[in-house]
């Protein structure tokens, strides 16, 4: 089946249908969650489908202590499989001395999340990721599926919104991310999100918009 095929398919599907399907057409499954503000939303949906599945959280090492509280939350009141991915520790060491995330947030972000992603994908046919096409101008033109590179991306909440995510998350009584009371709407790493509607908190003043595992 070709990326058409499977857009066409798949976009007539509900998000939990669409990860039902998924294990009927692909084998090895990379799953990756931020637990960032919605990030509840597709976790639950896929402990429902597939509660064994592997969450591979990408631990730059700056992330928020309420984003690893978060993450210990879900991951106990879930029962979730979760490997933590970390950068090479002489580069990520690097960046804390140079504060690179100043200099070149672009280099920042291909050492702490991008090569890491790189070395484990290679292992699977399919990289489920959660973002919504309603997050930013960028994303608006992705489809459920997208073909990235040597891998094949899933998006299975495009359609989605963050409305739409919370009524889930308040359904299904799915605690909320701790920093979104204080006006965080998305999250990322300490250096780079101050708080903002959508995705306005995250890196404020750069050109910036992705950390460029979705590019």
């Amino acid at each position: 089946m070709n990326l058409d095929e499977l857009n066409k398919k798949y976009l007539l599907l509900s998000p939990e249908a669409r990860i039902q399907e998924l294990y009927k057409d692909f084998g090895k499954v990379l799953f990756t969650s931020s637990f960032g503000t919605t990030a509840a939303f597709l976790l639950h949906l896929f402990h429902k489908v597939k509660p064994n599945e592997t969450v591979y959280f990408l631990d730059t090492t700056y992330h928020f202590n309420e984003t690893i509280e978060y993450k210990e939350a879900l991951t106990k009141l879930l029962n979730l499989k979760v490997i933590d991915v970390k950068p090479e520790e002489w580069k990520n060491n690097f960046t804390n001395q140079d504060k690179t995330w100043n200099s070149d947030p672009d280099l920042c972000c291909s050492i702490n999340k991008v090569e890491p992603i790189e070395k484990i994908k290679v292992d699977f046919d399919v990289w489920v990721s959660g973002l919504m096409a309603a997050q930013n101008i960028h994303r608006q033109s992705f489809k459920v599926f997208e073909q990235k590179d040597d891998i094949l991306k899933f998006y299975p909440l495009i359609d989605q919104n963050e409305k739409i995510a919370k009524e889930y998350m308040t359904k299904n009584n799915l605690p909320e991310h701790p920093l979104l009371s204080q006006g965080y709407s998305s999250v990322g790493c300490f250096h780079c999100t101050v708080a903002g509607k959508g995705r306005n908190g995250r890196w404020v003043n750069k050109s910036k918009t992705e950390c460029g595992l979705h590019l």
